[in-house]
């Protein structure tokens, strides 16, 4: 499903427009990307978390010559599945 598809069913089961649906998707997504950026967590009981993980600095390769390279620390966004969202996928 892609976000064109998920604009309709959202917009078919909770019998609004299109455009509202639209409007509603884009503001979750900013507002997880702006909770995500300030170092907190979103979680959607029954859903899952949405937060941010510190990788490692590391040492890494170049595919092409094998030459060592040095890849730096970075946040990463990671999604953790609650309970509920296990189960109905089980």
């Amino acid at each position: 499903m892609n976000k064109t598809e998920l604009i309709d069913h959202m917009a078919t089961k909770a019998d609004i427009s299109k455009a509202a649906a639209a409007r509603a998707l884009d503001a979750m997504i900013v507002g997880v990307k702006t909770t995500l950026k300030k170092g907190g967590s979103v979680t959607l009981v029954g859903f899952g978390t949405f937060a941010v993980s510190t990788r490692a600095a590391r040492t890494g390769r170049n595919p092409r010559t094998g030459e060592a390279i040095k890849i730096k620390k970075a946040k990463v966004p990671k999604f953790r599945p609650g309970k509920a969202l296990k189960e109905a996928v089980n």
